[in-house]
């Protein structure tokens, strides 16, 4: 029973998507085990991106079932506009190629009312979020209140549940306008019309995941975000609400970890991060825009700017640990073509001391100064490279220092976005 979790190594957007869509050529089945439609996932299909939010990544393969697992919060209008839009491109989505675990949460219009609210708040309380309403959703999930998307199936017990979720956040609504203040009936009407698009889609996924796994199936978990996010381990509060980590992919799938074969770690070959929190190896000026620039960072959901810096050895050595890291996938090494040095962050130094372990605390984390390892650089363009053995010796050199600091394999180096510039390594693990 193959059983593959895939997980950001760092702070999200380092091309978890891409590789996703690489290795469920290979797979049975691809399952999202938690986030919601703030995260984004761009894949190539017929030469052209892709973006994604709720649906699995493997959804370009015909072969491929995809299930979004108990552990995400599904919003269902954004649901139903993201299969519009894949249909729109002849992508096949029916009953038997999407399935949607009866036991994840459902956002509505009001949590991403309350999602905006509080990031315009002030800036003690911003997180940099998405404002699509995933926070408020987990809350009420572990307030025991939440709507969950098998309450569909049943519109009598959907209302009951929703008035008890709505007097929940009356003195939210009564701080509203009264213009601006929700209606409880446009809102039921709204779920109910939901309900009926959504229902042949709604499966007991935990069940049947764990039924393909016992036949053999191969699946592939693919997370959201990244280790820097997750609620637990991350930058706290800079975090997401979910556990983006490979524990995360048990409690977020319902597949034990005994049925876990291999734990793929993504990591770009230098660092991006989304919104406010600590940055250690963040550029500064010209030197940030120039890199954005080159790799195009710009979010797949929002179209924010990503913050850009070199490599953090420090948090993808702490991100190999926590997730158990069986091997790591690099991505964008083509990016830092044309660069005469390259830099790899290999510690931090805080108020007088060399920390080579990833502290919990934030603001240590603000206060750090990167302790940098510079090597050569490579001037050779990448992106028509097919092999290991093609790559530049300083391109090569990189990718086995980062190796050696991390503690973990690199078994593939990608070198652009099409799923043919995703490199092998001689001596890489086998993932399937």
């Amino acid at each position: 029973m193959p059983v593959v979790v895939v997980v950001g190594a760092q702070w999200g957007d380092e091309g978890k998507g891409a590789m996703v869509d690489t290795l469920a050529k290979e797979a049975d089945i691809v399952v999202r085990f938690q986030g919601g439609a703030n995260a984004g996932h761009t894949v190539i299909y017929k030469g052209k991106p892709v973006a994604l939010h709720l649906i699995p990544s493997g959804i370009t393969h015909e072969h491929t079932v995809c299930v979004i697992g108990n552990g995400v919060v599904v919003d269902p209008k954004a649901l139903l506009d993201e299969i519009e839009a894949l249909s729109s491109l002849g992508i096949s989505i029916t009953p038997e190629r999407l399935k949607i675990s009866d036991r994840a949460h459902l956002t509505l219009p009001y949590h991403r009312m309350l999602d905006a609210a509080r990031e315009m708040a002030g800036s003690r309380l911003r997180l940099g979020t998405t404002r699509r309403g995933v926070g408020p959703t987990y809350v009420d999930k572990v307030d025991r209140v939440g709507i969950r998307v098998g309450d569909l199936k049943f519109p009598e017990r959907l209302e009951t549940k929703l008035r008890i979720n709505w007097e929940h956040k009356q003195a939210f609504f009564n701080a509203l306008p009264p213009d601006e203040r929700p209606d409880f009936n446009a809102v039921l009407d709204e779920l109910l019309k939901y309900a009926e698009l959504i229902q042949p889609y709604i499966t007991d996924t935990v069940t049947w995941l764990n039924e393909q796994a016992d036949a053999g199936r191969r699946i592939l978990l693919e997370g959201a975000q990244g280790t820097g996010l997750d609620v637990d381990f991350g930058t706290y509060p800079f975090v997401t609400s979910s556990n983006t980590t490979a524990g995360g992919a048990c409690t977020g799938s319902g597949l034990p970890p005994t049925k876990i074969n291999f734990v793929l770690g993504i990591a770009k070959a230098y660092t991006t991060r989304v919104g406010e929190g600590p940055f250690p190896t963040e550029l500064q000026g010209e030197e940030q825009v120039k890199l954005r620039e080159k790799g195009r960072e710009y979010g797949a959901t929002t179209g924010r700017p990503r913050r850009c810096g070199w490599f953090d050895a420090v948090l993808v050595r702490y991100a190999a640990t926590v997730n158990g890291c069986t091997a790591l996938a690099l991505t964008k090494l083509d990016v830092l073509s044309g660069y005469p040095e390259v830099k790899i962050c290999v510690a931090y130094r805080w108020r007088g001391e060399m920390l080579t372990t990833f502290p919990a605390e934030s603001f240590i984390l603000e206060e750090v100064e990167p302790v940098y390892e510079t090597l050569p650089g490579w001037d050779e363009p990448l992106s028509e490279c097919r092999s290991w053995e093609k790559l530049p010796a300083n391109a090569q050199r990189f990718v086995m220092r980062l190796q050696e600091l991390v503690g973990v394999p690199i078994a593939t180096v990608s070198v652009g976005p099409e799923r043919s510039c995703v490199l092998t390594k001689p001596d890489a693990p086998s993932i399937w």
